[in-house]
């Protein structure tokens, strides 16, 4: 793999800013060990931005930069977790054919930033919790519930919070669309 110095650039700032955004002090508690962050806006915004691969990254390190700050240990399961709903929703440019950048953001694109969110959720905080089951023999019921309640909350914050940024986002370009077609 072959990543270009921007690229690099690109994930560490994610990665930094989903890390630290990701720390106690700025999430609300929902459950045992379990925070909502609205850091996942970021997340959301690195991995839509710039595709699977950053949003994995992106997700992977922040999260493994959370635990490393919070003084809770890391734990593998989750930061896998968050490294997967940055793969998802890194498949938004590819399905949308890039119509974020050409300055476009439909209802129907928002739709489907919002079922990648979900299913983003659902399958990496899946893997969290079946794997937490497996290597750590925690009560399915726990993690089940911090399953249920992370997916419902994080995909309502990245739809609220990414709903304003990409609108915003889309318009930036449109802007920049007119001026360089003048």
């Amino acid at each position: 793999m072959n990543l270009s110095a921007k690229t690099v650039v690109v994930i560490a700032i994610g990665a930094a800013l989903y890390g630290i955004g990701g720390l106690p002090m700025f999430g609300i508690p929902v459950f045992a060990n379990t925070t909502l962050k609205p850091a996942m806006a970021v997340l959301a915004l690195f991995s839509v931005l710039f595709g699977p691969l950053v949003g994995f990254l992106v997700g992977f390190i922040g999260h493994w930069v959370t635990d490393l700050f919070a003084g809770w240990g890391v734990w593998l399961t989750w930061v896998l977790g968050s490294g997967i709903v940055g793969l998802v929703l890194g498949l938004f440019p590819k399905m949308t054919q890039n119509r974020l950048a050409k300055g476009a953001f439909s209802h129907k694109d928002f739709s489907l930033f919002v079922v990648l969110a979900l299913v983003g959720n659902i399958v990496g905080y899946g893997c969290s919790a079946f794997l937490d089951t497996i290597l750590y023999a925690e009560p399915f019921t726990k993690v089940f519930t911090q399953l249920s309640i992370i997916a419902a909350g994080n995909t309502m914050l990245i739809a609220v919070v990414g709903y304003f940024i990409l609108k915003s986002v889309a318009k930036r370009n449109q802007q920049s669309r007119n001026l360089t077609e003048s």
